[in-house]
């Protein structure tokens, strides 16, 4: 096994050594010998600095078809633009788009495919869409009876269960698919055992998940890739799940700007101290409130041990400028209450409600949630139910 690039704290007083599942070659390559394979990957899917597709493609097997999710195979396109059908310049193999109007593998694109291989770096936040990617894979392998393997990475959000569940009979969306919170606290490959155990895929799936080697949930876990153009560095990655929500608001999360996910600003917030103008960027070419002037809050300096080990999303931001600007141009309802997973914690903020209360509602929901997970993890986890008061 090559050497890693990656190293995790289990605890304060020692450091291990930790290995997504497509480093562990041994138990899936014999797999996909004498196989055609298609694989669903992007610019994360490395061994090393080695793509999976290289890898594979060095050691013989046939690799006929890539599968390409947001972002696309480079992880360079805009969040939400559509992903084109093309060619890997490199190997020449065909790339297939399963992000924009098409977002299942349909039996056409499968054909001639013996097995299939996922392996994409995840951030354990429901609406971050590769999990949706996951569940569109999973149904159409178990409709087309390809077995699937999922090569596990360990989630850099996994330590913590945190925020709403989602109500999937309302607010079902390629942005939430799952009766799950925010915050989920589980791998890629875990999460996908629950979609399998819990019948959420309309097909039942063959799927065998590679589990990381030395990784708990409670450890910290740096991204060695940044694993979309909007979260390059680890501090974007631990704000995003409660930063996100600004996107169903007038204001800014700093797309167009070089620290997405670390700042918030809005053009009527009081505070002129801190300033920034979103402009066209490379993954952000028509960033929200482009070319106006945002005033806000600054995160770039956050801790970012202090970010993990606070373990809940950050509220206080969002709390904060509805407090401050004007309450009629703050919310856009429908995007807002489509990343929540449903209306109540919008209506919680106008009501007015301070953090520990609207954490409160969320108690039972999460309580329950945290019991359903438990028979499909993988690793060692610490999470125990909030008590009641």
């Amino acid at each position: 096994m090559p050497s890693p690039n990656v190293e995790r704290s289990s605890g304060p007083d020692s450091i291990e050594t930790i290995y997504p599942g497509s480093w562990d070659t041994e138990k899936y390559f014999p797999l996909l010998l004498n196989k055609k394979v298609g694989l669903v990957v992007n610019h994360t899917s490395l061994i090393d600095n080695t793509h999976l597709v290289d890898s594979l493609l060095s050691r013989g097997i046939d690799v006929i078809k890539i599968f390409a999710p947001e972002h696309g195979l480079r992880g360079q396109a805009d969040a939400g633009a559509d992903i084109n059908d093309s060619v890997d310049t490199k190997t020449g193999i065909r790339i297939i788009s399963i992000y924009g109007a098409k977002k299942k593998p349909t039996s056409a694109d499968l054909s001639g495919v013996d097995i299939l291989v996922f392996d994409i770096q995840d951030v354990g936040v429901r609406f971050y869409t590769y999990i949706s990617t996951l569940h569109y894979v999973m149904e159409a392998a178990g409709e087309n009876v390809i077995p699937l393997i999922v090569l596990d990475r360990p989630n850099p959000n996994g330590h913590y269960v945190d925020g709403p569940v989602l109500d999937t009979v309302k607010y079902r969306s390629f942005v939430g698919m799952h009766p799950i919170p925010v915050v989920y606290g589980m791998t890629i490959g875990e999460l996908g055992k629950m979609m399998k155990g819990e019948k959420w895929i309309k097909t039942d799936c063959n799927l065998t998940v590679i589990p990381c080697m030395n990784y708990t949930h409670n450890s910290f876990y740096e991204l060695p890739v940044k694993p979309s153009p909007n979260l390059p560095n680890e501090r974007s990655v631990l704000l995003y799940p409660g930063i996100c929500f600004f996107e169903g608001t007038t204001g800014s999360l700093g797309r167009g700007t070089p620290f997405p996910f670390q700042v918030a600003g809005h053009p009527e917030y009081p505070d002129k101290t801190f300033s920034f103008i979103p402009k066209p960027t490379p993954g952000a070419l028509h960033p929200p409130l482009e070319g106006i002037t945002c005033y806000g809050v600054d995160l770039t300096e956050a801790n970012v041990d202090s970010l993990f080990s606070t373990a809940k999303m950050n509220l206080t931001v969002l709390l904060d400028f509805y407090q401050k600007v004007p309450k009629d141009k703050f919310f856009n309802a429908a995007w807002f209450d489509k990343l929540a997973g449903g209306p109540q914690f919008r209506e919680a903020i106008q009501k007015g409600w301070g953090e520990d209360q609207i954490r409160e509602s969320w108690k039972a929901d999460l309580n329950a949630f945290k019991l359903k997970r438990q028979p499909y993890l993988l690793y060692d986890d610490a999470l125990q139910c909030m008590p009641s008061k």
